[in-house]
């Protein structure tokens, strides 16, 4: 979800629901009182749903947000609406372990399949994807990623409670699963059978809860660190798609922005570092194996999958990812390291 506002459609309650759907889940969530006016204009970004700032008399402004059956993207990819719940589940659930690492949530619409939260004035939580973008890949930012990530995975590891709560498979697979590894190996029978076999493993973890959308364009620069936003995937899994997740966009970022590929991987080394430093739930040579197993097959998807980086136009920087992520994926290569250090290889050389 972007934060930056767009000139878009504006809305007052005055309108009939028809017209602006908005009113009636704003009064749904006991925000909007009886007759009172609002404006809301549509942030710009994201695939999954509708979003909106709001603003009303006499309170700061909110976002709310309202899951789409059918994504934005070229091909057809359905998903449950009904995962703004687990969306709304999993922000509380964060808040209670880090107050700082998300938006306060002001309300849930069921029905709607819509929620409200605080907004985030980006002049003062810019978009780490943003900042990324112009060159500004603060490692210390990355650390604290990584860190506060692992916190969350460290406190909901081996819950069984959490897991119940949050046995979103059909969800998972529908907005990861499908569109990112199944789809991908749809169109690379070379490497199928290891693609299909760690979704396979992904589908069948049972060990902490992921967020499953951990990506620079969906955490705000804060001053206590990273806040995570777009946790709509949100299900008990393995934490280790999660890590592979973050870590895979810093190596795409080397091939948007060569010139800033060596700040790029040291972020890359800081987050994993300050990640694993965390990890005691488990051994951390077992979780680190499967998320370089799978780093390679999130790189492949994000060129040949169903929802494609929309920042790498040059068929050649396409076929650069495609060729190397193909290659790490036959390889083997249980280190992060180890992929790093290929990666700077090929995107210097």
């Amino acid at each position: 979800m972007a934060i930056l506002v767009s000139p878009g459609d504006r809305y007052s309650s005055s309108q009939s629901e028809r017209k602006a759907p908005l009113a009636g889940a704003l009064r749904a969530m006991g925000l909007l009182p009886e007759g009172a006016r609002f404006v809301a204009q549509r942030l710009a970004g994201g695939v999954s749903c509708d979003v909106w700032k709001v603003q009303m008399p006499g309170r700061d402004a909110i976002v709310v947000k309202r899951a789409l059956a059918r994504l934005r993207v070229a091909v057809e990819w359905r998903a449950p609406p009904g995962r703004a719940s687990a969306e709304v589940a999993w922000l509380q659930l964060a808040r209670q372990i880090d107050p700082d690492c998300v938006p306060r949530v002001l309300g849930e619409d069921r029905r709607r399949h819509a929620f409200a939260m605080a907004y985030l004035d980006p002049t003062r939580y810019p978009l780490w994807k943003a900042e990324l973008a112009a060159g500004r890949a603060d490692a210390r930012f990355a650390a604290r990623t990584g860190e506060k990530l692992a916190r969350i995975h460290a406190r909901t590891a081996g819950r069984d409670d959490i897991a119940r709560a949050f046995a979103h498979d059909a969800q998972f697979r529908a907005l990861r699963l499908e569109p990112y590894l199944l789809y991908t190996a749809s169109r690379h029978p070379d490497v199928a059978p290891l693609i299909r076999a760690l979704a396979d493993g992904i589908a069948g973890a049972r060990i902490a809860l992921m967020h499953g959308d951990v990506s620079p364009k969906n955490i705000l620069c804060g001053a206590d660190g990273p806040i995570f936003l777009d946790a709509e995937t949100a299900c008990y899994g393995d934490p280790a798609f999660d890590l592979a997740f973050c870590l895979n966009h810093l190596l795409l970022k080397c091939v948007w922005h060569r010139e800033h590929a060596r700040a790029y991987l040291d972020g890359f080394r800081a987050l994993k570092d300050a990640y694993f430093a965390q990890v005691d739930w488990e051994p951390a040579v077992g979780l680190q194996s499967r998320a370089a197993r799978l780093l390679p097959a999130l790189l492949l998807a994000r060129v040949d999958g169903r929802s494609p980086v929309e920042y790498l136009t040059d068929p050649r920087d396409q076929e650069r990812v495609r060729h190397s992520a193909a290659g790490l994926l036959k390889s083997g290569d249980a280190s992060l390291d180890g992929i790093a250090g290929a990666w700077g290889g090929m995107v210097t050389g």
